[in-house]
């Protein structure tokens, strides 16, 4: 088991970069397929996806240029869990939109997973 230290932040903001990462190399489906919890979701604007209809999700979106995180704070639940929320913006072509965000984590099956993630407009 691993216990929820100060490193906390840095471990969440790591893995949240993973993700981000993962949509500009258009391989996330893959690695929300991976990382998510059984029954996770995300609640993005105008759309909920669960785990199943991740893959298809993604390979449906047009692809992203960039990303930025700011103001990132943890939440922390208990030994096993924790809430990261930022904001972020993201930019495509000409469109930049900007977005409060928070990813909640558990620790399951050897590693930090997804269990929600939420976007919602400034």
């Amino acid at each position: 088991m691993t216990a929820i230290t100060d490193d906390l932040p840095a471990r969440l903001l790591h893995e949240e970069h993973e993700g981000w990462d993962a949509i500009l190399a258009r391989r996330a489906g893959d690695y929300y397929w991976r990382t998510m919890t059984r029954d996770a979701l995300l609640v993005l604007p105008g759309d909920v996806v669960a785990r199943d209809a991740v893959a298809a999700f993604f390979e449906a979106l047009a692809p992203l240029d960039s990303y930025e995180l700011h103001d990132p704070a943890v939440i922390r639940i208990n030994d096993r869990a924790g809430i990261l929320v930022y904001r972020l913006v993201t930019r495509r072509g000409d469109e930049t939109v900007e977005t409060s965000a928070a990813t909640t984590y558990v620790f399951q099956n050897g590693g930090w997973c997804v269990a929600l993630h939420q976007q919602s407009p400034v």
